[in-house]
């Protein structure tokens, strides 16, 4: 169940909410999200009842806030009416300094610059003080002002108002401009595709409703409603907002499409290869929003941080009052009572509450903006202390374009006999060596292959015209019953073929470094992280890649699992920091789940990678990967300096307070004004 509050812009109230929502025995698995304004969970009662009792609990702490099933926007539209009530209030204000004080005239300005100043601060103290909720910051500031007013000092009164409301509504602004922000990021996907029927009319339909192999229409400056493959027409796409790539791609006839690039000049027709619910935008929002629900160690700990340290704040202003009043029993006690209410409103934690979770959501939109995928904060969080770094080789450090490189046939065979038998069960193959056979077709139909198997580590096999034929390492064919191998000295990925259990001899294919790789790995030393390949090709040849490309940690020849093995002892010897598993997504789904933080190359419509990955890569571009890390640490930068900005200034101002040097003024600047500071410079963009 998916409830949107409209209006909710107090962080401190948001996880009063959330916290008796979570106290509902049919309630389990919940989650608000401030700065979605969402709130999902499940529950065991109709969603009409659960409602209801939402709408109570909200109701308690936020009286104004819209409780429905449908967000709407209307909640985000800068109210101009309560900036002119501030700015009449204000010109009231200084009109106030032109009467005679205490003349009747100066009574009548002051009251009704208080009263417009301060009205929706005064009508939220009596509806939460009909709702049970005294410990306010409204009931604070309302107290705090109509005692300054009954001993005088009205502008003291007005002008504390009129800074807490000023105050409140630029906080509200930068929330609201907050999620603006993130809303134009996740509006990657139109809800309308222009489809063309079979008498080659177009109609505009909507997008849920085109179904596969249907032809659609994209207008120049069009964004693509969904994946498909160009029939007819060329231009250039821009795919910034999924893959992050500057460049526009010029496309043709034949070329794929990825729902949410932008059609930029041409006009384009294609056949459509994914319905609206698999599309590559599709999976994107899903992992942005799910990204929500999964909360960094630092988010959980200022929620339990709030809880403690709340009330505790509050015991503190009570002793505040109480006890100088029993001490120095001649002093006037509604000095300490003010100082006391002073002391309250500093304490509010609003600013360490909204700006932890507003710094990591900010991280991972500007991640996703240069196509990386961060499937919450908690793996951000992780990523800001990484220690290892494993990769998987091909198709992740190098190109995973294979080419043949040399045949040497064995006893009888010929080169020709040996490259067709190889290429007709290769050619079956989904692994990236595969590609290599792809020129080597059987235009002829000589060899019929049925039976086909891919042994994942080991190679594939098949029944080609009546005989077992097996392609793969040496550890395949000696499974099979193949002895006698020959052992190449070329450097290269070596595939043995054999023909029931007669050896055919081998072929070499060569793979290529990736043109970044060794910069890549160069950047990631420089950070003092420990690079390391894991690779099920032979061991001369993941050498030589890695000697190249400059890792000197090196496994080879490993199945799936011995990838696990060794992957998991690698986690249990690093002490205090994460380990982070580079694959391509198809073949490493097991490391992926295992590591600390799976990141999937090229990941675009790859099932395996979105579900299996933590941080999926759009692009195929390595150097992601050192500039993940960086974006990581920047993000844990700016959540270290809201917290420890915000706890400077409460502390030293509460201290005054005590002390009795730091009036209502202060105590607005260190709730409102800090929080303000905080939700501003989580804007802030690395450099």
């Amino acid at each position: 169940m998916t409830v949107f509050l409209d209006g909710l812009n107090c962080a401190n109230c948001a996880a009063k909410i959330h916290s008796d929502i979570q106290k509902l025995p049919y309630v389990s698995n919940s989650d608000l999200n401030l700065v979605t304004k969402k709130l999902t969970l499940k529950t065991s009662k109709s969603h009409d009842k659960t409602l209801k009792e939402i709408k109570k609990i909200v109701k308690k702490y936020e009286p104004d806030v819209i409780v429905s099933l449908h967000q709407s926007e209307e909640a985000e539209k800068p109210k101009i009416k309560n900036w002119i009530h501030l700015l009449i209030g204000g010109i009231l204000l200084v009109l106030s300094f032109f009467t005679a004080p205490n003349s009747y005239m100066f009574t009548a300005v002051s009251i009704l610059s208080y009263l417009i100043t301060g009205y929706k601060v005064l009508v939220k103290t009596v509806k939460n003080i009909l709702n049970r909720q005294f410990l306010d910051e409204n009931l604070l500031m309302t107290v705090a002002s109509i005692g300054a007013i009954a001993i005088g000092d009205y502008r003291e009164a007005i002008a504390v108002m009129l800074f807490y409301s000023i105050g409140e509504l630029l906080q509200d602004s930068a929330v609201n401009k907050s999620r603006a922000s993130i809303k134009s990021l996740m509006d990657i996907r139109p809800d309308t595709a222009t489809i063309i029927d079979e008498k080659g009319n177009s109609n505009p339909v909507d997008a849920k409703n085109v179904k596969l192999g249907d032809i659609i229409l994209i207008k120049p400056q069009e964004r693509i409603p969904l994946d498909c493959i160009i029939t007819d027409g060329n231009s250039t796409v821009d795919v910034s907002s999924i893959t992050g790539e500057s460049l526009p791609r010029t496309v043709n006839k034949g070329d794929t499409l990825i729902s949410g690039s932008i059609n930029i000049s041409g006009v384009l027709y294609g056949k459509v290869t994914a319905e609206f619910s698999d599309s590559t935008a599709t999976k994107i929002l899903e992992l942005m929003e799910s990204s929500i629900s999964k909360k960094s160690k630092s988010e959980g700990f200022i929620t339990k941080f709030a809880k403690i340290y709340t009330p505790i704040v509050v015991a503190l202003a009570f002793l505040m009052a109480v006890i100088p009043a029993i001490i120095f029993k001649g002093e006037n006690f509604s000095l300490w009572l003010t100082q006391a209410l002073t002391f309250l409103v500093i304490s509010c934690p609003c600013a360490l509450v909204i700006s932890v979770p507003l710094s990591f959501f900010s991280g991972i939109g500007i991640c996703s903006k240069r196509g990386i995928l961060i499937k919450g904060s908690n793996y951000l969080e992780l990523l800001a202390n990484v220690k290892n770094v494993v990769f998987d080789k091909t198709g992740t450090l190098t190109y995973g374009k294979f080419s043949i490189k040399s045949v040497v046939p064995f006893s009888k065979f010929t080169e020709d006999e040996l490259i067709k038998t190889a290429s007709a069960v290769e050619r079956l193959s989904s692994h990236p060596i595969s590609k290599a056979f792809n020129n080597f077709e059987d235009s002829e139909n000589e060899y019929t292959v049925t039976d086909f198997k891919e042994l994942s580590g080991l190679g594939v096999t098949g029944i080609v015209n009546g005989h077992k034929i097996s392609a793969g390492n040496s550890s395949l064919l000696e499974k099979n019953g193949v002895k006698d191998l020959n052992i190449p000295k070329e450097t290269g990925t070596v595939i043995h073929i054999s023909k029931d259990t007669e050896y055919m001899g081998y072929i070499i294919v060569a793979d290529t470094p990736k043109t970044e790789s060794c910069a890549v790995i160069n950047e990631l030393k420089k950070n003092s992280i420990n690079t390391v390949m894991l690779s099920g090709d032979n061991l001369e040849t993941a050498k030589l890649i890695a000697e190249e490309i400059g890792i000197d940690n090196v496994k080879a020849e490993l199945m799936p699992k011995d990838k696990v093995e060794n992957l998991e002892k690698l986690i249990s010897d690093t002490k205090n920091g994460a380990t982070v598993f580079v694959g391509d997504g198809m073949n490493d789904a097991p490391s992926l789940a295992l590591a600390d933080i799976g990141v999937a190359m090229g990941g675009v419509g790859t099932d395996a990678a979105i579900e299996s990955a933590d941080v999926v890569i759009m692009s195929d571009d390595l150097s992601k990967i050192p500039e993940v890390i960086k974006l990581a640490k920047f993000t844990r930068k700016i959540m270290t300096q809201c917290i420890i900005m915000a706890l400077t200034i409460k502390i030293i101002i509460m201290i005054l307070s005590a002390l009795g040097f730091a009036n209502m003024w202060a105590a607005v600047f260190a709730d409102v004004g800090v929080s303000l500071l905080a939700v501003l410079n989580t804007f802030r963009k690395p450099k």
